[in-house]
């Protein structure tokens, strides 16, 4: 992957060039950022640029079998981990090294993915991925081996937050004490997840959302997307460029999160003074709790984007309102007087609890369950 495939991000992008030609590279970089930001690529394309010696003219004049090596992600001194789960065929322990093949197809299909995205991938988006110590062994057996072409061996830990505690103190040894011409990668969304000890021993460098008009030319340019169709996309992608990917599918997850939120609020209202919808919602609560814990997860932070935009567009901020949903009958600007500022500090850590206990592994139907019966009382709230 080169850093011309890349959006964006160019102060990022001269940083880790002018720094590799310097011989200044850190063993360890913590790069952080938004969802659809670019991390992943932008961890592949630096990998690439140092193991091909791509230094003249950015990725064209290197070493020309090595950049050929990178199309298909298989260097032999590239290493990935990431977060896995027990799936039919890898029942217990299950470890990057085991789904490898999967790993490719992702990233040849969207090196922009999220979490969620590859957990669908490998089809078990009912499970929550981890980073366990049998992976952080694998890295250890790895990295003790010389490199293949005499250079640097390169590890890219992608979503590191995930990593378990007895994960982190392996791979913290060998942060604390690395091998010559070893170069850790660890990637996140969240800078505050990562382990205090680990995130002391890298160079962190943040990441910033994308703007909308790198957005709306990557979607025209690749895409073949008429120009005032990519645009409005790319306002409502917010600086994601895997959200944008996703807005052009009309079966997107976003229209399926529209539904569940639409029909979550109408029986909240029906709910009022009838006891009898409250069946209603205890009937959404099951559906829901049947999607699996990561759908659970990200349909939660969908919610908290919806009644945000309500609150401003009851505040008459429209600029900043991005939202349009499709639901046949449901307008953002009917709801939006029902979201103010008695109610939403409620809404938001109600829906906020739920989440943190979602996480934790509770009964996801109890907890929707109840975080709906509070819905009913919140959004009549003055």
């Amino acid at each position: 992957m080169q850093f011309s495939e890349i959006l964006g991000q160019d102060y990022i992008k001269n940083h880790l060039t002018t720094s590799a030609v310097a011989g200044r590279i850190s063993h360890a970089q913590l790069f952080i950022g938004p969802d659809g930001s670019g991390t992943l690529p932008m961890a592949i394309a630096y990998a690439q640029y140092i193991l091909c010696n791509n230094v003249d003219n950015e990725n064209k004049n290197g070493n020309a079998a090595c950049n050929l090596k990178f199309e298909n992600f298989s260097h032999p001194d590239l290493h990935f981990v990431y977060p896995t789960v027990g799936t039919d065929t890898i029942k217990t322990k299950p470890k990057s090294i085991d789904f490898v093949v999967e790993w490719r197809q992702f990233l040849n299909e969207n090196p922009y993915g999220s979490s969620f995205d590859w957990y669908r991938h490998l089809g078990v988006q009912n499970k929550q991925g981890e980073i366990r110590v049998d992976d952080a062994q694998e890295i250890l057996k790895s990295l003790a081996l010389k490199s293949y072409e005499g250079g640097y061996k390169i590890m890219i830990v992608w979503m590191a937050d995930k990593l378990n505690i007895a994960a982190s103190n392996k791979l913290l040894k060998l942060l604390e004490e690395p091998n010559d011409k070893t170069l850790f990668l660890l990637i996140s969304e969240s800078e505050e997840d990562i382990m205090p000890t680990i995130r002391s021993r890298c160079q962190v460098l943040h990441f910033s959302a994308l703007p909308e008009k790198t957005i709306a030319d990557a979607l025209v340019n690749r895409h073949n997307i008429e120009p005032r169709t990519a645009s409005k996309l790319a306002h409502q992608a917010q600086g994601n460029y895997n959200k944008a990917l996703q807005l052009l599918q009309s079966d997107g997850e976003d229209t399926v999160f529209e539904k569940y939120f639409v029909d979550w609020v109408r029986a909240a209202f029906r709910a009022k003074g009838n006891a009898a919808a409250i069946q209603d919602l205890i009937a959404w609560s099951e559906q829901i709790a049947a999607s699996g814990r990561e759908t659970q997860k990200k349909f939660l932070h969908f919610c908290i984007e919806m009644f945000r935009q309500a609150l401003l567009l009851h505040y008459q901020t429209t600029s900043l309102v991005y939202m349009e949903p499709k639901i046949e009958k449901f307008k953002l600007e009917n709801f939006a007087p029902f979201v103010n500022s008695g109610n939403i500090n409620d809404i938001f850590k109600s829906l906020s609890d739920a989440i943190y206990h979602i996480e934790r592994n509770g009964n996801a139907k109890i907890i929707l369950t109840d975080l709906s019966i509070k819905l009913t009382r919140l959004i009549h709230k003055k």
